[in-house]
C-alpha cells in the first residue's frame, strides 16, 4: 500500500517554482485515492503552494490539527472557504487561549477564529484526546504523557496575557503511519517532546522500530541539554529519516544533520516522501 507525503507549509520553501515560505506547518497524506491534511499553516501559503505543486485540496477528505496554535490551524479559513467543508480532528482543548512572551514582547497565538465561525464556513470538528485510528494504519495519537525528564517544553509559552500561567501545550499531537520500515511519525510542533511521542507510539501501536520522522520537532527553543538527549535518543531508535523543519531550529537542524548522515533531509515546502 504505497503512501505520498508531501510538505506543503514551512518557514523554507525548496526548490518548486513559485512556492513560497511562512512560519507554519502543514503536509499533505495521500494514499490510495485519500488524502489527508495535517495542520493548515499560518493561512497565507497553503492555497498557493498547493496550486504552484498542482494539487487539488478539494480532494481532502480530513484534517488533522496537531495543536492550537495560529501557525498551524491558520489556514482553516481559506482552505474551508475554498476547498468545502471538512472534518476536523483535534483535542478538545484546540480553541484555549494562548500566548507567548519573547524579549519581552507578549503575542496571542492561539487558533485565529472561533469554533463557531468555521462550524458555519463548513468545519465539522471532532474531539478526542485518545489515541485513535484516521485511516487504516495512520493514527492520531491523542494527548502525549510526558516522562522524560530532559524535555521541560517551551518556557515562553503561557495561557495569559501576564505570563503567570504556564502553557505546557497538552493539546499537543502526532500523527503516526505504520510502515513496513517501522514507525513513521509526522510532527506539527511536538510540544510533546520528540522522545515522548516515539514512546508513546511505540507503547500504543506495539511497533519498536522506529523509521523516521518528519515535521518540528522544536528544539529551537530547548537548551543543549534537550538537544543531546534527543539525539542520543534517536541514536538508539536507529532512526533512518529524520526529516525536520519550522519550529526544529537551526542549531538543533545543523547537529541532527552532523548526527545523521544520509538520513537527514530539511522538510522545507516541496519536500516529498514515499514509501510502502
Amino acid at each position: 500500500m504505497s503512501c505520498r507525503i508531501r510538505v506543503l507549509c514551512d518557514n523554507s520553501a525548496g526548490p518548486i517554482s513559485g512556492t513560497l515560505g511562512e512560519h507554519g506547518f502543514a503536509l499533505l497524506i495521500e494514499r490510495d485515492g485519500e488524502s489527508i491534511l495535517f495542520d493548515t499553516g499560518g493561512g497565507q501559503t497553503l492555497l498557493h503552494n498547493a496550486q504552484r505543486m498542482n494539487l487539488d485540496l478539494r480532494r481532502v477528505e480530513q484534517v488533522v490539527l496537531s495543536h492550537g496554535h495560529y501557525d498551524h490551524a491558520g489556514g482553516l479559513w481559506p482552505l474551508l472557504q475554498s476547498c468545502g467543508p471538512k472534518r476536523v480532528l483535534a483535542h478538545p482543548g484546540v480553541f484555549a487561549r494562548r500566548y507567548s512572551l519573547r524579549e519581552g514582547v507578549h503575542k496571542s497565538i492561539g487558533v485565529p477564529y472561533s469554533e463557531d465561525f468555521l462550524v458555519g464556513i463548513g468545519a465539522s470538528f471532532s474531539y478526542s484526546d485518545s489515541f485513535r485510528e484516521v485511516a487504516p494504519g495512520i493514527f492520531l495519537t491523542g494527548e502525549v504523557p510526558r516522562l522524560t525528564g530532559f524535555e521541560e517544553g517551551d518556557a515562553g509559552l503561557f495561557c495569559d496575557m501576564t505570563g503567570c500561567h504556564r502553557d505546557r501545550v497538552p493539546d499537543d499531537q502526532s500523527l503516526v503511519i505504520v510502515t513496513s520500515k517501522g514507525l513513521l511519525l509526522l510532527l506539527g510542533c511536538c510540544h510533546a517532546g520528540v522522545v515522548n511521542t516515539v514512546e508513546h507510539a511505540r507503547l500504543k501501536t506495539g511497533v519498536d522500530e522506529l523509521y523516521g520522522v518528519i515535521g518540528g520537532c522544536h528544539l529551537a527553543f530547548s537548551g543543549q541539554e534537550q538537544i543531546e538527549a534527543t539525539v542520543q535518543a534517536l541514536r538508539r531508535y536507529k532512526v533512518k529519516k529524520i526529516c525536520a523543519g519550522h519550529c526544529t531550529g537551526f542549531d538543533a537542524a545543523a547537529r541532527l544533520a552532523r548526527e545523521f548522515p544520509g538520513g537527514f533531509r530539511p522538510a522545507y515546502v516541496g519536500y516529498t516522501m514515499e514509501f510502502e
